[in-house]
């Protein structure tokens, strides 16, 4: 049976930093992944990196500058519509903000070229883990291998397999769905639409329903039509047929502007059904010796603060600092969660506050306020 002394679950942005700070300390890790390979699927749309959070990661991974090199510049335009597609607030990037974007793919492949390659075990999808008498911690894999581990970190996300080993709780629905699509060379072809999203961030927002979109670098717009719908309305639409799936969507917008409905007629992609789940607010658990979580596999939360990637982020590169400055492995663990269970929790509560802001009664009122209040 293979043994390693710090072994991470999962090769998202959080556990990619672990295993990154953790390298320039000189410190091993093993990172099992259940894709199979960096390019087995697409990494998503844009990502705004906070200053107080996702830079500070970057800085400790001695990624910062190269952060930097890949932002994309104009990214931070924002841009609020209420359902006439009336605009409400257009605000330009000026380069000088403190949540430059990037796309989500490039940002991970930075990390994963800054750690050897013999780091990464893809294909490596976990079936269960469970403690020994030693302390360790022995984890299985569907592919019917197993190994055991000192250190064992869950980074594999919200529906985490390693959570369990600390904690009982599991995501919940928020209340709210979105559906996920893609139109391709917007200027060219989508010249409206182009138009209507502008060039960074878009809100359309109303009572209960809206579209969040954001125009990627390579110059495609990445939408969510986000809807308060029952948890298993994802499963009454067949996805599988695109044009059933655009005219029940188009449906819950009947009453909105059109240049906004003509995002869901020109999808060049599939619509792709994305439930958001949370993690209950203050998650937490005991000191569990030899194991550990971080990213959403410790807080998934709603996207409404943005938080998500960040967090996970600096999760990974304060665990990997404290197990590196303590001579103990559950000194070092003890430390990194009395900073992040408040952090969490505060991020938690902003992230359901920011759901409940953006698809209130009043809504786009309640953004347009925080915007405000910022200024």
């Amino acid at each position: 049976m293979n043994h390693y002394p710090i072994a991470i679950i999962g090769a998202g942005l959080g556990g990619l930093t672990l295993a990154r700070v953790l390298h320039l300390r000189g410190i091993d890790s093993a990172v099992f992944d259940l894709e199979s390979g960096p390019t087995a699927r697409t990494q998503g749309g844009m990502l705004d990196i906070h200053e107080d959070s996702g830079q500070i990661a970057l800085r400790a991974a001695g990624l910062y500058d190269e952060f930097r090199a890949l932002v994309h510049q104009g990214g931070e335009e924002t841009r609020v519509l209420d359902r006439n597609a009336v605009v409400h607030l257009s605000e330009q990037d000026t380069g000088d903000g403190d949540r430059p974007e990037i796309d989500r793919g490039q940002l991970r492949d930075l990390l994963l070229s800054s750690i050897p390659k013999e780091t990464i075990r893809w294909g490596a999808k976990v079936r269960s883990a469970h403690p020994l008498p030693d302390g360790r911690h022995e984890v299985h894999l569907v592919d019917c291998t197993h190994f055991t581990t000192d250190l064992l970190v869950g980074a594999d996300g919200a529906w985490s397999k390693i959570r369990p080993l600390v904690s009982n709780a599991t995501p919940a629905y928020t209340g709210v769905s979105f559906v996920e699509f893609d139109l391709h060379d917007a200027d060219n072809q989508h010249a409206k639409a182009a138009e209507t999203v502008g060039g960074g961030m878009m809100f359309a927002l109303s009572a209960d329903k809206g579209f969040l979109a954001h125009r990627e670098t390579d110059n495609s717009l990445h939408i969510y039509a986000a809807l308060r719908v029952p948890e298993n309305w994802s499963a009454s639409v067949d996805f599988s047929d695109d044009h059933i799936a655009k005219k029940i969507l188009l449906e819950h917008f009947s009453d909105w502007d059109e240049s906004l409905r003509s995002l869901i007629v020109e999808a060049h992609s599939s619509l792709t059904p994305r439930p958001i789940h949370a993690l209950p607010i203050g998650h937490s658990w005991s000191r569990t010796p030899g194991v550990t979580l971080l990213g959403d596999a410790a807080h998934v939360m709603s996207p409404f603060a943005g938080e998500g990637a960040n967090l996970a982020m600096l999760d990974g590169a304060e665990l990997g600092e404290a197990i590196a400055s303590h001579s103990g492995t559950e000194e070092g663990l003890a430390a990194y969660e009395e900073r992040l269970f408040p952090r969490s929790a505060a991020s938690a509560q902003q992230s359901a506050d920011g759901l409940d802001m953006c698809f209130g009664e009043n809504a786009p009122q309640g953004l347009l306020d925080m915007f405000n209040s910022h200024a």
